[in-house]
């Protein structure tokens, strides 16, 4: 009893410590959607060329979590969250000259940079909360983590809203009217904003740094284990599908978050401010976090698919809906799909990686690229908007939930040798 019970410390500890790890970093990666209608202001931009703020930070993860993986395999986990956590805070550093010039190419480095420390925080955290403990508690687990990060991701668009968008809506039209000194006054203004959040976030990740430098985390056993060849990873086939449902999950999220305030505004609803339509996306995130809260207890009942399965219908029935409809009724549609989505990646990640013995790194590696998506369905949102309407724009997130529903269904499914 006793010898359970310390274990049962030994494993809180740490566990604590990534789960303060996905707050920080998931608060961080949300205030992108604030970002997007702030930089389109700031810098001019077309709705597809403020989606790629999603493109260069979900671009970083398809990029970097191979080579993440690998640092990992050989340097450790405790390695991989200080790399992490520095290389952020490098990332959040360069807002500061990115907005002295005002210069959009750079703003989209910095967030790349930003998203590569992240990359190792992600490809870190989730596998070794996988392994922390029991296998048949992964999911609770990683679901339970997701929730304390979804409390960052909730608390985000408003706290950004606070920092980067206006109480009062300034009107195209005023800004049409402004001289060219006038204009570039007021565009320099808005660039600056983001200077005091995010050289906040640089100190504050590089805090978490050093202390992470001196708390001992615990050694998972398959550290030690011996590499495996990256190739034989496409024998399995529920992995390699695995990862397209993460790449749609992902992106769909993504995509619909990205475009919220911008859909809300399109309504031409009465005293609805940008301000204001930021709160949908924290309702979005804060459902999102009540669902993984639930899923947390929900997933040890019943089976981790037939939960995917409900999910990903849900999703796809609601944003029909929202596409439909008009008015708050379809933005707040869109709106609790957040609920229906919140614990799509705990599941499609353990169903990935079940049965993969050492190959669980790379799948997780793989798994990781996976939210590419979040770089790729924003863009073609913006495009879908730009010719034919926002509305339309959300039937790229609709396809998206189609095939996660087929991984619940038959994609997550192990094929016998």
């Amino acid at each position: 009893m006793k010898q359970e019970t310390t274990k049962q410390i030994s494993i809180f500890v740490p566990l604590l410590i990534v789960m303060c790890l996905m707050f920080f970093w998931n608060m961080s990666r949300n205030i992108n959607d604030i970002l997007i209608p702030h930089l389109k202001r700031a810098c001019q931009l077309t709705d597809f060329q403020s989606s790629l703020v999603q493109s260069a930070f979900f671009g970083a993860y398809f990029l970097l979590a191979l080579p993440a993986g690998q640092f990992i395999q050989k340097k450790g986990y405790r390695a991989g969250m200080i790399t992490g956590l520095l290389t952020a805070a490098m990332g959040a550093a360069l807002f500061y000259p990115a907005a002295e010039v005002r210069y959009y190419p750079l703003f989209l480095m910095a967030l790349f940079v930003m998203a590569a420390g992240f990359t190792f925080l992600e490809v870190t955290a989730t596998p070794y909360i996988s392994k922390l403990g029991d296998a048949n508690g992964a999911s609770s687990r990683l679901s339970l983590s997701a929730a304390v990060g979804s409390v960052g991701s909730t608390i985000a668009p408003y706290i950004g809203s606070l920092f980067l968008l206006h109480e009062k809506d300034i009107p195209q039209s005023n800004i049409d009217s402004y001289s060219p000194i006038q204009l570039q006054t007021f565009l320099t203004s808005e660039a600056n904003l983001v200077k005091l959040p995010y050289i906040g976030l640089a100190g504050l990740f590089i805090g978490m740094a050093i202390l992470l430098f001196f708390i001992k985390l615990p050694i998972i056993s398959d550290e030690e284990q011996t590499r495996y060849s990256f190739k034989n990873i496409f024998q399995f086939p529920h992995t390699m599908l695995g990862v397209i449902s993460v790449f749609c999950y992902v992106g769909a999220e993504v995509g619909i978050v990205s475009f919220l305030i911008r859909y809300s505004k399109s309504m031409h609803l009465p005293g609805l401010t940008e301000q204001q339509s930021a709160l949908f996306i924290s309702v979005f995130m804060g459902l999102v976090l009540a669902g993984r809260v639930m899923g947390s207890f929900i997933l040890k009942k019943f089976a981790p698919p037939k939960m995917l399965v409900v999910s990903s219908l849900g999703a796809f029935v609601l944003v029909l809906t929202a596409i439909l409809t008009t008015g708050y009724f379809s933005i707040w549609t869109l709106a609790v799909v957040g609920l229906f989505t919140s614990i799509m990646y705990p599941i499609v990640f353990t169903l990935s990686i079940k049965d993969l013995g050492g190959y669980t790194k790379t799948a997780s590696s793989l798994l990781i690229m996976g939210i590419v998506g979040g770089a790729i369905i924003p863009p073609i949102m913006g495009q879908i908007s730009d010719k034919a309407g926002i509305r339309f724009a959300f039937i790229a997130p609709l396809v998206c939930y189609a095939y996660v529903l087929f991984y619940a269904l038959k994609g997550h499914l192990i094929k016998s040798k």
